[in-house]
């Protein structure tokens, strides 16, 4: 069976003249190739020192970061281990104790990881930049504009995260500890980098930026000083006050939970004034921190109720009236003041006299 010849049109049969020549064609490809081929020959020595370059960059940036890493953890697990050590002498009770020591060295060490890896990273990319031929000058001179227009703007951020950089590394307060920043006081609940967080007495929360704190009292670390002053009769003797005292202390220091507050011996310091109608006795203990004022509370509850039991007066109230020193009765204190309304001639009394109605007759309408 034959099959018919469909006729082509003459719109769709390609010309003479837009028929390739395939001479001509492979010799193009050829020439490409062979182009190609010299190029990478020419270059390809050059690009694998460059990368072999960059794979020894990238390797001891890797080597030298984790070196790195882990001496800062070496470090913090020896500082840790020093601080358990000292926990159990009679040295802790004087510092910090190990829990607080831990996490402040924790917190340094994430810093200098942080700072660390920061500069080893950024300076490999820079030395990457520049095995690959690439200009580091305007890309430096741009870092370098914006940090001075960021650190000119920020400068106060600037100073807050250094600020409190060097609280945290130098310990000068942490959370629980009980301080005076000038510009507010209260417990720490929270240290950061930029903002300490504050409650006061009154439980108020203060956000002091790092930055503002000019000075610390730290009312928590170490130990305190409870002092207390008794004012008494200048007739009193003086031993007698003395062995009160002691005996009070004595005491005190033997009962729960004082026993623990107190950190030393209630010493009887002595005279602190004399006067002609008084004399100041001065008492001091040395205490737990922020436990002095519980201290001093205490001592002045048991002082009064030895005193008053020794029959020693305290001064500062009413006196006691003596038996039979009843002074007599003022007769002049029940008698009223004179008025000056009593007198009907007086000014005072002309001046409240009603004035009459005019005598006349009246004109109405």
């Amino acid at each position: 069976m034959e099959v018919p010849v469909v006729p082509w049109p003459a719109a769709l049969l390609p010309l003479a003249a837009d028929v390739p020549d395939a001479p001509a064609s492979v010799k193009e490809a050829q020439a490409s190739v062979t182009e190609a081929a010299s190029f990478i020959e020419q270059n390809w020595a050059t690009w694998l020192s460059i990368g072999l370059r960059i794979l020894l960059i990238v390797v001891i940036a890797a080597v030298i970061r984790s070196a790195v890493r882990k001496a800062l953890t070496k470090l913090i697990n020896r500082m840790n281990t020093s601080a358990e050590a000292v926990e159990g002498t009679a040295l802790g009770g004087l510092l910090v104790n190990a829990e607080r020591r831990r996490q402040r060295s924790e917190a340094i060490g994430s810093v200098l990881r942080s700072v660390a890896s920061f500069l080893i990273l950024g300076t490999a990319a820079l030395m990457v930049l520049a095995a690959l031929k690439i200009d580091l000058a305007p890309l430096l001179a741009s870092a370098g504009v914006a940090g001075v227009a960021i650190g000119f703007g920020a400068r106060n951020l600037v100073t807050d995260f250094l600020s409190g950089v060097f609280m945290i590394m130098e310990d000068q307060y942490g959370v629980g500890d009980k301080i005076d920043a000038g510009v507010a006081s209260g417990e720490v609940i929270e240290v950061g980098l930029r903002v300490t967080k504050l409650r006061g007495d009154n439980g108020e929360i203060w956000y002091v930026r790092n930055g503002e704190i000019k000075r610390i009292g730290n009312l928590s670390q170490g130990w305190a000083t409870a002092g207390v002053a008794v004012q008494v009769k200048p007739t009193e003797n003086l031993s007698r006050i003395r062995e009160v005292v002691q005996e009070v202390a004595d005491t005190l220091a033997k009962e729960s939970p004082w026993d623990e507050r107190l950190w030393g011996p209630v010493e009887v310091l002595g005279l602190d004034e004399v006067l002609l109608a008084s004399m100041t006795v001065k008492v001091s203990a040395k205490t737990m921190p922020g436990q002095q004022f519980a201290v001093e509370r205490e001592l002045r509850w048991r002082i009064k109720e030895a005193f008053d039991a020794a029959g020693i007066r305290i001064i500062g109230g009413a006196p006691a009236a003596e038996d039979g020193d009843e002074a007599p009765a003022d007769p002049s204190a029940a008698v009223a003041a004179p008025s000056a309304l009593a007198n009907p001639a007086s000014p005072q009394s002309l001046a409240t006299t009603p004035i009459p109605p005019p005598a006349g007759p009246r004109i109405t309408k």
